[in-house]
């Protein structure tokens, strides 16, 4: 490469880095500092975590659990564990102090069951819930009030909309639940 052609590409480095400094200058000012970041230099914060009860699983997160004030959603075949690891997180999460509720769109939480993984049931808020709709209408005032700790829906997949409970056997209600999905987890993000 040539001196010529070594200076052009010098010019173009500087030219993208101004163009980048005054990129980001522009969102700062627009949204306010630490909008954008380069993420390894400037301080990240820490995230918090509750413990889900299982060391090895707590180690493989990479923060000590599962992370505070977040959505996780926990996908696995039946019966392969995926409600009693909520149970052992809420257990969890009580003994240090922690408020937990849990949505039972399955209508299958067994209490005994719950007590025997250490959850402490008397202070466990539960709603079993008639549709999606009521089941995640719960769920955000309950995530709106900041007092809760663990919030648990279990599950996804028995979240079903109130226009497929109230319709005839073999009614179409393509991308009905979906919607109901995506606008819950839009509304949940935003609290």
């Amino acid at each position: 490469m040539g001196q010529a052609a070594l200076r052009l590409v010098e010019k173009e480095d500087m030219d993208k880095v101004k163009a980048l400094e005054a990129a980001v200058g522009q969102i700062e000012r627009s949204f306010g500092k630490g909008s954008i970041m380069k993420l390894g230099t400037d301080q990240v914060v820490e995230t918090e975590a509750i413990s889900s009860g299982s060391i090895g699983l707590d180690i493989a997160l990479g923060i000590g659990g599962l992370p505070r004030g977040r959505i996780v959603e926990v996908y696995g075949p039946e019966s392969s564990g995926k409600t009693t690891l909520a149970l052992h997180t809420v257990a969890e999460a009580q003994k240090v102090g922690g408020t937990c509720a849990f949505v039972d769109a399955e209508h299958a939480l067994d209490p005994v069951y719950a007590e025997k993984l250490g959850v402490n049931v008397e202070d466990l808020l539960i709603s079993q819930p008639d549709t999606g709709e009521q089941a995640l209408e719960i769920t955000d005032t309950l995530v709106r009030s900041g007092a809760i700790d663990i919030l648990v829906i279990d599950s996804v997949a028995a979240l079903v909309p109130r226009a497929e409970i109230e319709g005839e056997m073999g009614d179409s209600h393509m991308g009905l639940q979906a919607r109901l999905m995506s606008q819950a987890l839009r509304k949940l993000t935003a609290s």
